[in-house]
């Protein structure tokens, strides 16, 4: 069917925002279906626990892979829904002033910043000493965009419907404060687990305005896994680079070359040379040789 060819070349070609997205509601829909499977055959479907972080550091030692899994997961529609939402929102703001592999880090690390914090005021507060729950939901990782781009834009002015326009830096104190009021409530892992995203979002920004991206390892590792399935191609292509036909084409070219450099340059001032890509420093290498 052509949408489903529609969602592969959106999923392929698409922004990285675009793919979280699309991953999100993949999975919720996946086990929504295999959901009605188990209904139909009279059995449970248990796999909600399997993915879901345990407070219960025991069950968490079998149970690793779930401080990823987790930031993927939706017990409901309108739980998905609203952290769909504050995904988009959040991820194009924070696309004004990054590239996606940074969107990507501080969503994996966020979560599994909100999963640590969450684990571990579990296991050393009193009031959860009896208590074994579940963590599951993108929220964690969608606090720690948040922060992340209302800490490096905090004057950057948004439209709230039916309220009307904020600098994004007083609607972060507002979901940063709901969250903190919102532990002695019905759900309190959650909101540790939003503080817990919301600082690594703080710590990631303040490290990178130092020259340091300290997520650069896990774009990485990710582009390492996700080139390990890709065809490889037995064709090689070349190019070689036409020589300018005037001196208008050539001082045409000369702009257009100075331009990405002093782009490059703009973006070493920001965020430090590690955050360029392998393109971008081979620009750099080559310009260092003339």
């Amino acid at each position: 069917m052509d949408i489903f060819d529609d969602i592969k070349t959106t999923f392929k070609e698409g922004s990285v925002l675009t793919r979280l997205i699309y991953i999100n509601i993949g999975v919720f829909l996946l086990l929504k279906i295999v959901g009605v499977l188990f209904f139909l055959s009279g059995r449970s479907l248990p796999i909600t626990g399997w993915l879901s972080v345990p407070s219960d550091l025991s069950t968490l030692a079998l149970r690793p892979w779930t401080i990823i899994t987790y930031m993927f997961l939706h017990e409901g529609f309108i739980h998905l829904l609203f952290n769909i939402l504050g995904l988009y929102w959040f991820g194009k703001l924070f696309l004004y002033h990054f590239e996606g592999s940074k969107l990507l880090s501080v969503y994996i690390l966020g979560g599994i910043a909100g999963a640590f914090l969450y684990v571990l005021a579990y296991n050393i507060f009193p009031v959860f000493q009896s208590v074994h729950g579940l963590l599951l939901g993108a929220s964690a990782s969608i606090f720690a965009i948040l922060v992340a781009t209302a800490f490096y834009d905090p004057n950057r002015e948004i439209m709230i419907p039916l309220i009307g326009t904020f600098p994004l830096k007083y609607v972060t104190i507002f979901y940063v404060l709901l969250s903190v009021i919102g532990i002695s409530t019905s759900n309190p892992g959650g909101n540790i687990a939003h503080l817990g995203g919301a600082i690594w979002g703080w710590f990631y920004i303040n490290r990178l305005g130092k020259g340091q991206d300290i997520g650069a390892g896990v774009s990485k590792i990710i582009d390492g896994i996700a080139s390990a399935f890709k065809p490889k191609s037995k064709m090689k292509v070349t190019f070689k680079q036409e020589a300018p036909r005037d001196d208008h084409e050539y001082n045409k070219l000369k702009h257009v070359q100075q331009e990405e450099i002093n782009r490059i340059l703009e973006k070493i001032a920001k965020s430090g040379y590690d955050s360029l890509s392998k393109s971008e420093k081979d620009i750099l290498f080559q310009q260092g040789k003339k």
